[in-house]
């Protein structure tokens, strides 16, 4: 499946989960997620791009690592049913979206949390997420400068 297609999914769960567990489990396949970009990229992205997107990996991979794995069936792990990045600025574009998404998420599971654990956690996660957005972003600025350093074709 294409990596929009599965990152407006993953957006559309996070929005639609509920009690904090699902909320959780929403945040580690939006992560795991991430970190299946982010190595597509560092393998077969544009070259200017495969630094920060090995980066985006490790960053994604540590979100994940400080989370609970929750119990999915295999058929469920969005990440795995990645087979497409056409458009990398597209895809990166909205990861920035589903990235910002869980770290407003992760902070409202961290503000209720009756447990210390759940609490640092999230607190984790959610620099995970933001350093991961990060590299997103910066990323999506190499995209920019590439753009512009391109030479304009003629029109016909």
């Amino acid at each position: 499946m294409d990596a929009v297609r599965l990152i407006l999914a993953s957006r559309c769960a996070l929005a639609g989960s509920g009690d904090a567990s699902a909320t959780l489990t929403e945040v580690w396949q939006a992560q795991a997620l991430a970190q299946a970009i982010g190595s597509r990229l560092a393998v077969s992205g544009p070259p200017e791009l495969r630094g920060e997107a090995l980066g985006l990996t490790e960053l994604a991979g540590r979100g994940c690592g400080v989370l609970d794995v929750p119990h999915l069936d295999p058929g469920d792990l969005r990440a795995a049913q990645l087979t497409e990045l056409d458009d990398a600025r597209e895809a990166l574009l909205c990861l920035d979206g589903l990235l910002g998404d869980v770290g407003i998420s992760l902070v409202g599971v961290a503000s209720s949390a009756v447990d210390e654990g759940v609490y640092w956690q999230c607190m984790e996660a959610i620099d995970a997420a933001d350093e991961s957005r990060d590299r997103v972003r910066e990323m999506l600025r190499k995209l920019a400068a590439r753009e512009e350093a391109l030479p304009e074709r003629e029109p016909g």
